[in-house]
């Protein structure tokens, strides 16, 4: 988990189960400061191996969850388009990972902070 003091906890229902969503302090003033809502994906990654990644991002459409009025949450399952080192960037290419039961796949717990600058997220099962 996130070092750090957490204040704000939220509960959401995502996929028909609850998660628990902590904001730190900094990350509650941080959201306050914005003008427009921030996404938080908590991207499940399907490759040689299962990676979780919080991606902080402008939401393009509504298809996040809203935690608050400057808050939106997403589970995005993606997959690698091949197995394997040989591409170029830090990335390979992504597609979407169809999941039968969603339910199974969602998280328990997000932790969202602001350190430096920058969004920092961990969440867990």
């Amino acid at each position: 988990m996130l070092a750090g003091a957490f204040g704000a906890q939220t509960r959401v229902e995502l996929n028909g189960q609850p998660v628990e969503v902590y904001l730190s302090r900094a990350a509650e003033q941080a959201l306050a400061a914005r003008q427009e809502p921030l996404l938080a994906e908590m991207e499940l990654y399907f490759s040689c191996l299962i990676r979780y990644k919080v991606r902080f991002q402008e939401p393009t459409d509504s298809s996040g969850i809203r935690i608050n009025d400057k808050l939106q949450l997403r589970v995005p399952p993606v997959m690698t388009t091949r197995c394997d080192n040989d591409y170029a960037g830090d990335e390979p290419p992504l597609t979407a990972f169809p999941i039968e039961k969603p339910a199974a796949f969602t998280p328990h717990w997000l932790q969202i902070d602001y350190r430096r600058g920058q969004w920092q997220g961990e969440f867990g099962y």
